[in-house]
């Protein structure tokens, strides 16, 4: 039994960990504290983990600091929801220490990083909250410091670890009311646990096979473009020549040493450098202002297959020409599901829309990518989902040359109503102020139906039953759509509310909408009544009440 992980290990523990919560995510997805269908802590951590698989699976070192770089970079990059986002910073804290080891790590070294884990994951929530994925990686980590010098054994050490994370599991429903009236325990802390037994089964021997990549989400092309340049400050490109080439037919005289030794002598001329493969086929790619000695030296190991040079200087020069013409000073940015939905943001001049909601949160670097490309330089971002706020939040890290303002809408008819703030010739913090104070006069709900059975809120809830939302719980529901509609509205509105709106779902018919917004019109005469096709999928109706 193991005293000490090595570099190697640790890489496997990684996927493994990734393995078993892909096995398990439906399982994780299903602990959801609501009984409706959107669930989706597991497909949000298993996204989280797999974007790291993919950052490691491209690492050629195997020292720690390379191992622990490409884990914390996939991780931060794919982060889905709050659990996927948590668990990015989760992964960091590990390897913020681990990174740091030239040689195997002891059960003590390892306590420490997850220590470093639980405090750097507690410091990305403004608001921590306990009863979730954060007290269970807390107990976890505090009984490991606590353990470490008496159980050397790593395989004795996670056995504690993972009997201490049990207990906080079993835990948190006594710490988050709402989980108990569920009769669930914390989804994130599962999905938690679950890597977590990956890890342990690596130093017990038990093999698992390792995680592959979606096709869909694969590079399409085997070096991938260079449009990343669009957004470099000119000064900053240090090396012109983008050069990529294979290396075939290498000689019987080459070694694994001679390509190592290529990447060195690659570093010393350029930045930026990949420099994988075996003695059968050989990938190269750097940054360099001599690309004819890149090409010298890989000469020595073999043959040249479909060299590529670029100059990035010149494409630079172009491309921001011409994007600093377009400039603006501000844009938005909004995350909606339903394309009745998206479109009327378009109509309210959001210049991107990212489609995501429930069951389909949008990852912090999608969030980072989609704000790149709104020519501005100061970015709003409407949510339109609880969920998603942290990864958006977090995002402001991976975004160049621009700010992220994140406007905490938690559905989309508080995004509508923050569009709708937008004035270009007010200031950027007077637009935030008026968007944030915007809020405030909007009241949003949801119907959909129930997946399961449950007692939550006052209601006996059937698996069918449909259901009406608000942000924080369930107020109405019937066996009828049309029925739970009304319920929700005669629990929401108050005296001040003058609007009310439907935007009805892709599983709603056109004249139902119509004749449900006739019968509420005729409840509330003193109200303006109208319905929109929003075409978001999950649920029957969005409600807005101004």
């Amino acid at each position: 039994m193991p005293k000490t992980i090595n570099s190697t290990e640790f890489r496997k523990m990684i996927l493994v960990g990734a393995k078993l919560l892909e096995i398990n995510r439906a399982k994780v997805d299903a602990l959801n504290v609501f009984p409706v269908p959107d669930g989706d802590t597991g497909t949000n951590m298993s996204l989280t983990m797999q974007s790291s698989v993919r950052e490691l699976s491209a690492c050629p070192s195997n020292t720690f600091s390379s191992i622990c770089d490409a884990v914390s970079k996939g991780a931060l990059k794919g982060a889905r929801g709050n659990s996927g986002v948590i668990l990015s910073q989760i992964l960091k804290g590990i390897c913020n220490v681990l990174r740091e080891q030239n040689d195997a790590v002891d059960t003590k070294v390892f306590a420490k990083a997850l220590e470093t884990g639980t405090k750097v994951a507690y410091k990305a929530v403004s608001v921590p909250k306990e009863g979730t994925i954060l007290t269970v990686i807390r107990m976890m980590s505090e009984h490991a410091v606590k353990i470490a010098g008496k159980k050397k054994l790593f395989e004795d050490f996670f056995a504690e670890v993972i009997q201490a994370g049990e207990k906080a599991l079993a835990l948190t429903p006594e710490l988050l009311p709402v989980l108990k009236k569920a009769g669930v325990v914390d989804s994130g802390g599962v999905g938690l646990m679950t890597i977590m037994k990956g890890f342990a089964s690596v130093v017990t021997g038990e093999e698992v096979a390792e995680v592959s990549v979606d096709a869909e989400e694969a590079p399409a092309e085997d070096f991938g473009d260079n449009s990343d340049i669009i957004n470099m400050d000119l000064g900053e490109i240090q090396y012109a020549y983008c050069t990529e080439f294979f290396i075939i037919n290498l000689k019987k005289s080459t070694t694994l040493s001679d390509i190592d030794h290529l990447r060195e002598r690659l570093m010393k001329i350029g930045d930026s450098v990949i420099c994988i493969g075996d003695l059968e086929l050989v990938k190269v790619h750097v940054h360099t202002n001599a690309p004819g000695k890149a090409l010298t030296y890989a000469l020595e190991l073999g043959e040249l297959d479909r060299p590529k040079i670029e100059n990035m200087l010149e494409q630079n020069r172009q491309l921001r020409a011409k994007r600093e013409a377009e400039k603006k000073e501000m844009g938005m940015l909004a995350i909606c599901a339903g394309q009745g939905l998206s479109d009327i943001f378009k109509d309210l001049f959001v210049d991107r829309i990212i489609e995501g909601g429930q069951t389909m949160n949008p990852s912090a670097s999608d969030i980072a990518t989609a704000a790149q490309k709104i020519n501005a330089e100061h970015i709003f971002v409407f949510p339109n989902n609880k969920n998603i706020i942290l990864a958006a939040e977090q995002a402001r890290n991976l975004v160049e040359n621009r700010k992220l303002h994140v406007i905490p809408t938690k559905n989309v008819p508080q995004g509508f109503t923050a569009a709708l703030e937008f004035n270009p010739e007010a200031s950027v913090e007077e637009n935030k102020t008026n968007m944030i104070h915007a809020l405030d006069n909007v009241k949003a709900g949801q119907v959909t139906h129930a997946v399961r059975n449950t007692s939550l809120n006052g209601f006996s809830i059937k698996e069918g039953d449909i259901i009406g939302l608000d942000d924080k719980k369930i107020l109405a529901k019937s066996k009828c759509v049309e029925e739970t509609v009304i319920k929700l509205i005669a629990h929401m509105k108050d005296e001040s509310h003058q609007v009310i709106t439907l935007y009805y779902g892709e599983d709603v018919k056109e004249e139902d909408a119509e004749n449900l917004c006739a019968k509420v019109a005729e409840l509330y005469p003193d109200c303006d009544v109208d319905y929109h096709s929003g075409g978001q999928p999950v649920y029957y109706y969005l409600l807005s009440l101004e």
